[in-house]
Parts: structure tokens; sequence; C-alpha cells
């Protein structure tokens, strides 16, 4: 079995939808090939096989899996994977991942030594991401800067010099590509010379959210990499965000938070960093102004910093031997 097989065997396989994707992720580590759980997969429901008609496209979904059913249909809102034969399954994916391929976004599976190095190492990773540009084994020294969309102008400066310092100590800037303080991490570790950036989106590849960062997505995918766990054609949703913050802190070694208000996705990011064991660092301005931000600064593996080289001086003492992935 090729990696080019079992990539297709992990577009097919998560188009059935059976599963959450941690589970899948387990069971493909565990039985060391996709094909093997796709087999697994598909057995049970061997008898119930209907052909693949032009409705099951990619874009049907919006999300990586299937959206849940309604319970007062009992059906799918989009088409139903799991009644696909299997070989049209499979004819499908790979014909979907040329077209992707050809556009720039490349599917990196779990099995694959392209994976993030960081993020397989969290218990909520996805089964696969897509990449457009290229990841390097340097960006496994990422670290995530985050915060509020509509940032104060302090906030944005604070965002951009922390970059600036990350960027010059070897790190690579982890965001996700929204206004104000992701955008702020993002051009400046990029106006910085060798500079590395990674941003992590809440939507396809194909798509730009906000729109007016789409001229941003492109530089980044054409110099350093955006990274989805989302079918390309998929559009924002309330329910993506939260799953791009959980790849995002699992990508990096350590989340920082600029601003941050109690609704924030940026302090779920946090929330979900400290799940994973990565540390986060909330600057003092965000503590003094933010209830949520004073409770997250007595948990453990939070530190509170006011100058960008208290960051990496304690991310450099937890990344040595033995501490983290990196």
């Amino acid at each position: 079995m090729t990696a080019a097989d079992e990539r297709a065997a992990m577009v097919a396989l998560l188009r059935t939808g059976r599963r959450p994707w941690v589970e899948y992720a387990d069971l493909i580590e565990e039985r060391e090939s996709v094909a093997a759980v796709l087999a697994d997969e598909l057995a049970p429901i061997a008898d119930e096989i209907a052909p693949i008609t032009d409705e099951l496209a990619p874009s049907a979904q919006t999300t990586l899996f299937p959206e849940p059913r309604h319970r007062s249909t009992g059906g799918n809102e989009g088409p139903d994977y799991r009644k696909a034969d299997p070989d049209r399954l499979i004819t499908q994916a790979r014909a979907d991942l040329e077209r992707w391929s050809s556009q720039g976004m490349h599917l990196v599976t779990l099995l694959d030594r392209g994976y993030p190095p960081n993020l397989r190492a969290v218990h909520d990773r996805p089964p696969m991401v897509f990449v457009a540009g290229n990841l390097t084994p340097a960006d496994a020294r990422g670290v995530a800067v985050v915060g509020a969309r509509k940032a104060s102008h302090a906030g944005t400066e604070r965002a951009a010099g922390i970059a600036e310092h990350l960027v010059d100590h070897g790190y690579t800037v982890v965001s996700g590509l929204a206004a104000g303080i992701d955008t702020a991490a993002h051009t400046a570790a990029l106006a910085k010379p060798g500079g590395r950036t990674v941003a992590v989106i809440g939507t396809g590849l194909a798509r730009s959210y906000p729109p007016q960062n789409q001229e941003l997505q492109q530089r980044i995918a054409s110099d350093c990499a955006v990274v989805s766990q989302f079918w390309p054609g998929s559009p924002p949703s309330r329910r993506s965000f939260p799953m791009r913050n959980a790849v995002m802190s699992g990508i990096a070694l350590a989340t920082v938070v600029v601003e941050a208000s109690d609704t924030s996705g940026a302090r779920m990011q946090a929330r979900l960093a400290l799940a994973q064991g990565r540390p986060v660092f909330l600057l003092a301005s965000l503590v003094e102004q933010q209830a949520w931000a004073r409770e997250y600064a007595r948990r453990p593996g939070t530190h509170v910093v006011c100058e960008p080289d208290e960051i990496t001086t304690v991310v450099e003492r937890l990344i040595s031997p033995g501490s983290l992935v990196a």
C-alpha cells in the first residue's frame, strides 16, 4: 500500500462519517494503515452499498465530517457516503486528491512524515490536514500568537513585537489569519528576513476568511504554509473555529494571548492548549483588564509575561530534551 493509496483511503474513510475524528486518529495509529481501518468500517454495511452519483461532491460537506443527522428525519443534510460502493469511493478520492494537488492543496495524513510533529503528540489531533505551501522541520519550533479580531493599536503593536522577537530567536509564528492580532503577528513575521509563519484557518484552503486577508493568505501559502483540517471548499462556521483553535494550539509549542475578551476564541485556545499540556503565556496587560485571564493565570502551565524575551526563556527551558516534541 503506497502513501498515495493511504491518502485516498483517508478521504474515503472520513466521508463515511461513522466515528468522531479523534477515534479515527487512534484507530489509524493502532492499525498503522488507513486502508485497514476503512475496510473494517465498510464491512458491516457492504450489503447496503449504492453507487456514487454526481451529487457526492466534496463541497457537499461543510466540515471534515458530515453534520449530525436530524432527529426528526433520521437523515443527513448532505449525501450519505456510508452507502457508497467502496471501490467508487477510492476512485473518487484519488480524483479529488489530484484536483486539490493541482490547485496547490496537499493532504497530509497522520501516517505521513510531513504531519506536524507537535500536533501528532496531542490527544485531539485530526487524522489529516490539508496544507497549502510547505511545512518545514523548523516549523516544529512554532509559537502561536493569538488575540482579538477588534484589537487595540497597542495590542497589534505588542503582537508584532512578539512575532519579531520569535523570528529573531528561530521560532515560527503560528496564528489563525483572523483580523487584528493574528494579522499583525503574521505580517510582522513575514517582514523579517527569513521569517516563517504558519496560518491555521477555520475554513477550507480554497476559501479566504476574512475576505480582506485573501492576499495575506496567498502570500503565506507561497512563502510558508497555510493549514486546514477541513475539506478545501468548506465555509466558515460556528463549529469550525473552535476545532481550528485545537489544531493551532496542537501545532504550536506554546500559545501567547495578547488581547482577548471572555468570549474570544483566543480564550478558548488558551484552555485547549492547557488541556493539551502546552504552556500558555498571558500578557500582563491582558491579566490586568480581563477577569478570565486572572483566573487562568492561577492555573498550572500559565505564565504571565511583560516582555517577549520572557516567553522565549520559558519555552527554551520547556523544550529541552525530553520535555516537548521539538
